[in-house]
């Protein structure tokens, strides 16, 4: 099993979610995605593997997006991916993906990666 988790080591979702798939025996790829910045494509990739759109991937609490002066149309995918690339805190966390079979989650609850470990 390949996984991959979009992770945010101080959010307490994503390290559940992380110890949920090692306690399972699956060694994940981590991606600490505000180090390793995303761009568009990936945003939207994400989006795509998710059956979501953009706007669904927000965390809309974060201050960057109730603070936001330039924040595009929600509507509008590409245009919002950009944007959040842009301000990756703003991204729903964490995402989890499974590289074999291109389906993912969201880890919100953490247990939601049970659906990719069975």
């Amino acid at each position: 099993m390949n996984l991959t988790i979009y992770h945010n080591p101080r959010c307490s979702k994503s390290r559940k979610t992380l110890e949920i798939i090692e306690d399972s025996g699956v060694s994940p790829q981590v991606v600490l995605y505000l180090a390793e910045k995303l761009d568009a494509a990936d945003i939207l990739d994400l989006a795509s593997r998710l059956q979501l759109p953009v706007a669904d991937l927000l965390r809309r609490g974060e201050a960057a997006f109730r603070e936001a002066v330039n924040l595009p149309d929600l509507s509008d995918d590409p245009a919002l991916a950009a944007w959040v690339a842009a301000n990756p805190t703003v991204l729903q966390r964490p995402i989890v993906v499974d590289t074999a079979t291109g389906k993912a989650i969201v880890g919100r609850p953490p247990e939601n990666v049970h659906e990719l470990l069975t």
